[in-house]
């Protein structure tokens, strides 16, 4: 006699799939364009090695030259230089008993199965957030960082808060480009501060969903994962980051093809079951690239086969190497 298994609940290629396709979905900057899935990073992705190297030309910046009958001209030539990112690989697996389920009358692992994308998905931004703390630690991200903060309270004024005033200046930090700047992410203390006074639209959904906030015709993003930090004497800290629309390039390699040997499953998503524990266990690993374009990464104090959170947000391991106004994110340093 026939029993349904949990292998035949899950198609594994299908789960990876599904996985990849609603991270991208409930990512609240992906929502805002600030993170943008990239056909080029996929493939990217799906090579092999640790990192990927992406060459560019940098522009012509030669003087004017006046003709001259009794002047050679002065030869000029075109530089390279490469952005660099590293390739992500990460896995994590769940665990259910069989008691639980029979205990609880439910199905944990279906409940595994809706939750997972929402899981990576904070994981993902948390990678974000770690390359942000990182980045603007790095000297070479200088033109792009505003700093008005006051360490201390006593210190405090408009011109060391966000306002709309400040907020214009941050958006000068790109001269001419600030145009790109399409989205804003603050921690939920500036948002509340913002809201205070007034300087927070909500604007009507088309899809019926709740409504979208604003600051200054920019997307606002709430993430009190974001940058918080107490002065060198009694004030607070915060970063407020403006991005332009694909500010960070996003890549996957679907791993849904190869089967395990001797398992069930695929790379991607494994079923794997311990028999005299009643245990059912589903790992899901992933390979991706999560980068800003045009700061690389230089793996300058990196231990393992990918960097973590904490190697992320070491200073050392980043270097701007486009023109600061074609890096689409912009710092503001200040107090509520």
């Amino acid at each position: 006699m026939g029993k349904t298994a949990v292998a035949d609940i899950i198609i594994p290629t299908e789960f990876e799939k599904y996985a990849i396709e609603r991270t991208a979905e409930l990512a609240s900057f992906g929502q805002c364009g600030i993170v943008e899935s990239s056909p080029q990073f996929d493939t990217l992705a799906a090579m092999g090695g640790r990192e990927v190297r992406m060459p560019f030309w940098k522009d012509l910046t030669a003087a004017r030259q006046l003709l001259s009958d009794s002047a050679t001209l002065t030869v000029n030539k075109i530089t390279a230089d490469q952005d660099i990112a590293r390739i992500q690989n990460d896995a994590q697996v769940w665990s259910v008993n069989h008691l639980s389920e029979a205990i609880s009358g439910d199905d944990p692992l279906g409940a595994i199965v809706d939750l997972v994308a929402a899981y990576w998905a904070r994981t993902d931004e948390g990678l974000v957030v770690s390359s942000l703390k990182g980045m603007f630690g790095a000297a070479s991200m200088a033109g792009n960082l505003l700093a008005i903060h006051s360490e201390s309270v006593a210190g405090t004024t408009n011109a060391t808060r966000l306002t709309g005033t400040t907020f214009v200046d941050a958006c000068a930090k790109l001269g001419d480009r600030a145009d790109r700047l399409t989205a804003v992410a603050m921690h939920s203390a500036t948002e509340a501060a913002l809201r205070k006074l007034d300087l927070i639209d909500f604007i009507p959904d088309s899809q019926g969903k709740p409504s979208l906030r604003q600051f200054q015709g920019r997307r606002v993003v709430v993430d009190d994962n974001l940058p918080m930090r107490a002065g060198t004497t009694d004030g607070t800290v915060y970063t407020t980051f403006l991005f332009g629309q694909g500010a960070f390039a996003k890549g996957v390699a679907p791993l849904g093809s190869d089967k395990i040997q001797g398992g069930f499953g695929t790379r991607g998503v494994e079923l794997a079951r311990s028999a005299l524990d009643s245990d059912t266990h589903l790992i899901n690993r992933r390979r991706y690239i999560l980068h800003p374009r045009g700061v690389k990464f230089t793996s300058a104090s990196v231990a393992g086969d990918a960097p973590t959170n904490a190697e992320l947000e070491t200073a050392a391991n980043w270097v701007r190497v486009w023109e600061n106004k074609n890096v689409r994110i912009v710092a503001v340093t200040h107090n509520n």
